[in-house]
């Protein structure tokens, strides 16, 4: 499948401009094949996203961006969050004790919301956005550098807030799955590939 992994929802994201239709429709037509929703520091979506989901026959995966002490991370796999703005040590061991998987967002972003090199020492995390769609190409750089040395898995999202934004990069993850729990086994278990919008060309490491 390939899956745009960090999106916004206007519901529970304020700084986003769009509902859950709207990005269903967009993901289709860029040839996506399902979209995760990672609202910040809240996954309330979840129910309306399952009812979507069914009613359109479209997979939604919620999942959300957690901002930690030292940067934000995707996490997936959650049924409720734990206290705000935990270091990010704590927060992946929480989420890896209930069986959860977390990825760097954007780890080079000069905002001061990434992990940077927190990525040496941080241990429990699975993977790192190498193509994020809100960063730079030299920050992004500077993310694949980093996943490669320290032996995460890739991964590509466009973090969008508007639907021109959908798709701009993706993650191909092989297999089909419809549920959260099925997403986080793939991502465990299952190679993870950033792609391009256009033809969604695999990046060459």
């Amino acid at each position: 499948m390939i899956l745009d992994t960090h999106l916004h929802e206007r519901t529970f994201s304020s700084d986003s401009k769009m509902n859950l239709l709207e990005m269903v429709a967009e993901a289709r037509i860029k040839g996506l094949d399902g979209i995760c929703i990672t609202d910040h520091d809240r996954i309330g979506l979840t129910r309306y996203a399952a009812e979507i989901a069914r009613r359109e026959n479209y997979p939604i995966f919620v999942g959300v961006e957690y901002l930690a002490c030292e940067g934000d991370i995707v996490a997936f796999g959650l049924k409720e969050l734990p206290e705000p703005h935990l270091p990010a040590q704590e927060f992946l061991d929480y989420v890896n004790a209930q069986g959860g998987v977390c990825i760097s967002a954007h780890p080079y972003r000069g905002n001061s919301r990434g992990l940077g090199d927190e990525l040496y020492r941080v241990k429990g995390l699975v993977g790192v956005e190498v193509l994020n769609g809100s960063a730079t190409p030299e920050e992004n750089r500077r993310a694949l550098e980093t996943c490669l040395k320290a032996g995460y898995k890739p991964f590509g999202a466009s973090d969008a807030h508007t639907t021109m934004q959908i798709g701009r990069y993706a993650t191909e993850i092989p297999g089909y799955f419809t549920t959260v729990e099925e997403l986080v086994e793939a991502i465990k278990t299952r190679e993870c590939r950033p792609v391009y919008l256009s033809g969604f060309r695999p990046l060459e490491f």
